[in-house]
């Protein structure tokens, strides 16, 4: 697998920006399947690489990783229109397709993300499944309307509405949603946010929208998303997840 570090100008954001790509070194593929991987709040586009083996993992499937770095946004064009992190991951597909021989398809392409990028994971595949085919997300925070009564605060509101936007309510997107993509999330039973995780996958049996929710023995932690970062892959892939 190759590194790539890459830095470029965002005309979304009106500013240099970064990501990490990993691209697979086997001879032969004349295209990349890519996955999108999403980092938590307190992250940037490194901790995947520096924190899991997501490079040894994705090598498994011939996957092409992605990283966009999106500061404390989670991936949403703020409420208060001063930063458009939703519209930069949509640049960042944009940009990839244009750089890289990728498949140009929904199903060319995957999300995976944590807590806040697991959000944001949800909500791109729900709002945009003719772009991604398929998402899977790890200890997500999905509540955003519980969790905004509660102690977040301003800089949140600011993000994501007070009252909540539609646009940015995951529950509202699940019930407006035209069509569906492929969707699997996961949460540990000792996890802060595994009532996120509950509370969504109820959602979504009373809507029938089909998915994949599975609790697993862990915390909010590394030791966790480096575990089961590896369900995700198999699930892009199409194989059973275990």
């Amino acid at each position: 697998m190759a590194l790539l570090d890459i830095h470029f100008r965002s005309e979304v954001l009106i500013k240099q920006t970064s990501l990490y790509v990993v691209l697979p070194e086997k001879q032969g593929l004349s295209s990349f399947r890519v996955i999108y991987l999403l980092h938590g709040l307190s992250d940037d586009y490194t901790i995947w690489l520096r924190r899991t083996c997501v490079e040894r993992y994705a090598a498994e499937y011939d996957f092409m990783l992605v990283m966009p770095d999106t500061g404390r946004f989670f991936y949403t064009n703020s409420a208060d229109g001063l930063h458009r992190y939703e519209d930069h991951i949509l640049e960042v597909v944009d940009f990839v397709d244009r750089t890289f021989p990728t498949v140009k398809v929904a199903s060319g392409r995957g999300l995976t993300g944590n807590s806040m990028g697991g959000y944001g994971s949800l909500k791109l595949a729900i709002k945009y499944p003719h772009l991604f085919g398929s998402v899977s997300a790890h200890s997500s925070l999905t509540d955003v309307v519980g969790w905004l009564q509660g102690p977040p605060g301003r800089e949140f509101s600011r993000i994501f509405g007070q009252p909540v936007k539609p646009e940015n309510d995951l529950f509202y997107l699940a019930e407006k949603a035209s069509s569906w993509p492929a969707v699997r999330f996961d949460c540990g039973t000792e996890d802060v946010l595994l009532e996120h995780s509950r509370r969504f996958h109820a959602h979504l049996k009373k809507l029938n929208r089909p998915h994949i929710y599975e609790e697993f023995p862990g915390a909010h932690d590394w030791a966790y998303w480096d575990l089961h970062v590896q369900d995700s892959f198999r699930f892009h892939a199409g194989l059973k997840t275990s």
